[in-house]
């Protein structure tokens, strides 16, 4: 039972019509008991389906378990969440009631300065594992938002990730604006999410204005030209009226060159846009280093005055080694060999 469709059959084959199984859902995504509610189940549900209730409560909190739980000073907290086949996924409690989930074991992308993509795919996350981490986590504090910014690219499992969006985005009681889907750029994303019942904002990672050093930290994403990705995301933002927001991990001496900061005020500069920029999570035995936060607020300064919204974010969890990845191979006793860089990977001197 891996997706939300899996469900639903279950129920419909215990004798549930639609409006037993979206209270089921429901409850579910909401992380309140099934019997809750002010009418007995007696009065309204099939007595087959109220029979199985108890054994599917247990599959579905079977569903997305709890490894590991690490608290972050900043008001995060770090979750290695195991699935029913032992494989893990990392899923963050945000401050301000949200949650990044993932969308895969492991990813396929590749992205050089990332944990998980130094592992590759392992398999895809089903859209009920999606949503049960959601419902894991309203165990423990509420979830408003939604972001699918945790393991693997989402475009990559778009089908199962546009399933739960749209069971988060109705029953989960989600606002449709408040399910952000972050993506490296795929063709298909602006070609299927404005078709969806549930239009999500759209969170593109940028990281470079050069495509030929995109090309060499996003190896095996589609081959988007920076220019081109923001003019797909500019169209998307004009037609579902909300602002792409674009990711930067700033990383010294590769993508924070006045060179950079110049290019994506080129790119950006009168576009429907929020950059998103994040000084880089180190990630133990990978060549990259963080930039001092002095740094990220004058390139952040900067971009404000050239007329680029910028917002300067911490990466959540700084303090417990969180980022993507890191818990899944710590539990797992992983290394990660140091990868050489070679100089184009740098930034090219003024």
């Amino acid at each position: 039972m891996h997706s939300i469709q899996d469900i639903r059959d279950l129920l419909r084959a215990w004798g549930a019509n639609e409006h037993h199984q979206q209270r089921v859902l429901r409850l579910w995504t909401q992380a309140k008991p099934q019997d809750s509610g002010r009418r007995p189940l007696e009065s309204f549900m099939p007595t087959a389906v109220r029979e199985a209730l108890p054994a599917l409560s247990a599959q579905l909190a079977g569903l997305a378990t709890l490894r590991e739980h690490h608290l972050g000073q900043d008001g995060s907290a770090r979750l290695l969440v195991g699935l029913k086949d032992g494989q893990t996924v990392e899923s963050v409690l945000l401050p301000r009631d949200g949650l990044c989930v993932s969308s895969q074991v492991g990813c396929a992308v590749g992205c050089v300065f990332c944990m998980t993509g130094r592992e590759g795919l392992i398999r895809q996350v089903g859209s009920a594992e999606i949503v049960a981490q959601v419902a894991l986590a309203r165990t423990l504090r509420p979830v408003k938002k939604v972001v699918f910014m945790g393991m693997g690219e989402p475009s990559h499992n778009l089908d199962a990730v546009m399933e739960a969006m749209d069971l988060l985005g109705t029953v989960g009681n989600i606002g449709h604006k408040n399910l952000v889907f972050s993506t490296v750029g795929d063709v298909r994303v602006f070609e299927r999410l404005p078709l969806g019942r549930v239009k999500p904002a759209l969170a593109l990672s940028l990281h470079t204005t050069r495509a030929d050093l995109r090309v060499q930290l996003l190896p095996r994403a589609p081959r988007f030209d920076p220019q081109d990705l923001v003019e797909a995301g500019e169209a998307y933002a004009r037609a579902t009226a909300y602002p792409i927001q674009y990711q930067w991990t700033l990383i010294e001496g590769v993508n924070d060159s006045d060179e950079e900061i110049e290019g994506i005020v080129r790119l950006l500069k009168g576009k429907y846009a929020l950059m998103n920029m994040i000084p880089y999570n180190a990630v133990p035995d990978l060549p990259y280093a963080r930039p001092s936060w002095a740094r990220a607020a004058e390139i952040a300064r900067h971009l404000h005055q050239r007329g680029v919204l910028t917002k300067l974010r911490q990466s959540a969890g700084q303090d417990v080694d969180g980022g993507c990845g890191q818990l899944r191979a710590r539990e797992g006793g992983q290394r990660v060999q140091r990868v050489h860089v070679h100089r184009p990977l740098s930034a090219p001197a003024a």
